[in-house]
């Protein structure tokens, strides 16, 4: 067949080989169907792909969850446990009407001790959620033994007391050690808050 001797004028398209016809039909035809696949499918077949991550992050969650749903009673028992001991604690804080009471316990401790003070001053207290802590700046003179038996006896006492920023020097005037220290007690602030939502007032009687 010879290409040159057909009349491409589209008016006469109708007298145009079968094969002339067939092979831009065909043309016509896949090019239809890749504008369509890059204008349409395309876009479908993105969006599926956004679908298929979608469905495997909810198989991720779901799974999370049937874990956590599995585990709830252990979790409830672990978390009934840590909320008795944290009450516990709460139990051993002094109230504010006990602080005055503490902190004469506790210069007694230091005059028992054998440890003359030279210092001791509470701070102003800091604020927390359930409970405050009572910062006392501290400064005491006496024999290496005798510090050691002050410390001792503040860990016997029946409230939470903590010692901080301990620093022992030789007092040249007084010939023996000085200790400066921060001894930090708790007040609890008469309420503890269990995670239940629930408020437990304590007993002070």
């Amino acid at each position: 067949m010879n290409l040159s001797k057909i009349n491409w004028d589209l008016n006469t398209a109708g007298n145009w080989p079968s094969v002339v016809k067939v092979t831009i039909l065909g043309l016509i035809v896949v090019t239809t169907i890749t504008i369509g696949f890059f204008y349409d499918t395309l876009d479908e077949l993105s969006s599926l792909d956004r679908e298929k991550q979608k469905e495997q992050s909810f198989k991720i969650e779901f799974k999370n969850k049937q874990k956590t749903a599995i585990n709830l009673k252990e979790n409830q028992e672990q978390l009934a446990g840590i909320e008795a001991s944290l009450y516990e604690m709460f139990l051993q804080l002094p109230t504010k009407e006990e602080v005055a009471s503490l902190l004469t316990e506790i210069s007694q401790t230091g005059l028992t001790s054998g440890l003359k003070f030279k210092l001791f001053k509470p701070d102003i207290p800091i604020d927390n959620d359930f409970y405050s802590e009572l910062p006392i700046s501290i400064q005491v003179v006496g024999r290496y033994e005798n510090l050691g038996m002050f410390i001792s006896g503040l860990a016997l006492l029946r409230r939470i007391i903590t010692v901080h920023n301990i620093n022992i020097s030789l007092d040249r005037k007084e010939g023996d050690l000085l200790m400066s220290a921060v001894i930090k007690i708790y007040n609890e602030s008469n309420y503890f808050v269990p995670t239940d939502g629930t408020n437990k007032k304590r007993d002070t009687k």
